[in-house]
């Protein structure tokens, strides 16, 4: 069964069915290359955030380090929410029967963003239910508050977790490039949580990377954060791409996008996450590049493989999302990783070059 969300108060109905699967990594970028970012959630979907969201806001230097772990953060970090807990994330599109409080949100730029506090309100009962978010370089989503709404099952086709072999086959490979010729922004934020988990991993050693598109995402960042020559080997395994020997020291395998779950390899060899359309178009689309000939096309006969799109710049994973993993890594504790944290995030919170 899926479920839909209404209003505590009056229980008008505030959403279409839903089905609950993981939080993507892009709600914890803050920052597109797009003007106008799309909805951060696919249609139909939810997911909650367990983290503190909105404001409040609360610095740093007032957390003593034991409620700095029970928090869940090891690192100091630039913005520390107070707000609500387990926010109901969803697409803009799936949520019905709210009224949006424009004065809620006067510190936006060019849409709203809840920066004053919840911008939604039940439209029978007007109690505050959640905030909407589609300001300029946000993902847009709408966030309904855990103790404004309640859950309603629903009946419907019964939700089901893809197993790993049928993901493989369902999920929806995100290309590298996005039109314009900039790489995919699911892309930087992917890679960014990867390379967090990747430089803790590696315990202050060298990563030799494999060529291909893998080397374009991380083997430059890794030459900066760590040392040489590449002491530990790294390759993708994952459901359909079994492990080769020599066993590598580290595995690039796939998260799952529904229940969050990590692809774990026989034999217990460290693993370092990737969300799963990103991975799925390393382990299995070929990027081979087309070889231009001369001559001309028989007649009738069209030409039917455009030439593959090419970046225009160097790809960056995303600093932001790798800060934010990092900081809630126990592992960032280590004098050594916790001076590559430092350095990474020394010239502010957005995202940039390493």
């Amino acid at each position: 069964m899926g479920e839909m969300f209404a209003c505590a108060g009056c229980d008008c109905p505030l959403t279409v069915p839903l089905s609950q699967v993981a939080l993507p990594v892009l709600a914890h970028q803050s920052y597109g290359r797009e003007r106008w970012l799309p909805p951060l959630m696919a249609a139909g979907t939810y997911a909650v955030d367990s983290e503190p969201w909105g404001p409040p806001g609360r610095p740093w230097r007032e957390l003593g380090e034991g409620e700095a772990v029970a928090r869940g953060l090891f690192a100091p970090v630039h913005f520390l929410s107070e707000g609500a807990r387990g926010t109901f994330v969803m697409a803009p599109g799936d949520a019905c029967n709210t009224v949006l409080t424009p004065e809620s949100s006067r510190s936006a730029c060019c849409g709203v963003d809840g920066g004053e506090g919840p911008n939604l309100r039940c439209a029978i009962c007007g109690a505050p239910v959640g905030t909407r978010i589609d300001d300029c370089d946000r993902w847009q989503e709408v966030r309904l508050t855990r103790e404004a709404v309640r859950r309603i099952p629903v009946d419907g086709p019964a939700d089901r977790a893809l197993d790993w072999e049928a993901l493989v086959q369902e999920t929806n490979r995100t290309p590298p490039i996005a039109p314009g010729g900039f790489w995919d922004s699911h892309w930087e934020a992917a890679a960014g949580e990867a390379l967090a988990h990747l430089v803790a991993a590696s315990g202050g050693e060298a990563v030799a990377v494999p060529d291909g598109l893998i080397a374009e995402m991380f083997r430059r960042p890794l030459g900066r954060l760590l040392p040489a020559p590449p002491a530990k080997t790294l390759a993708l395994a994952g459901p359909g791409l079994p492990v080769r020997d020599p066993v590598p020291d580290l595995l690039l395998v796939p998260r799952h996008p529904q229940t969050g779950n990590v692809w774990q390899p026989p034999g217990g060899t460290a693993t370092v996450p990737l969300s799963a359309d990103v991975w799925t178009h390393l382990a299995f689309h070929n990027d081979r590049l087309l070889i231009p000939v001369t001559g001309r096309l028989p007649e009738l006969v069209l030409r039917d493989e455009p030439l593959p799109l090419r970046p225009r710049q160097l790809f960056e994973p995303d600093r932001g999302v790798f800060l934010y993993t990092l900081a809630r890594l126990p592992a960032v504790r280590e004098p050594w990783l916790r001076r590559i944290y430092d350095r990474v995030g020394g010239s502010g919170p957005y995202p940039g070059r390493f």
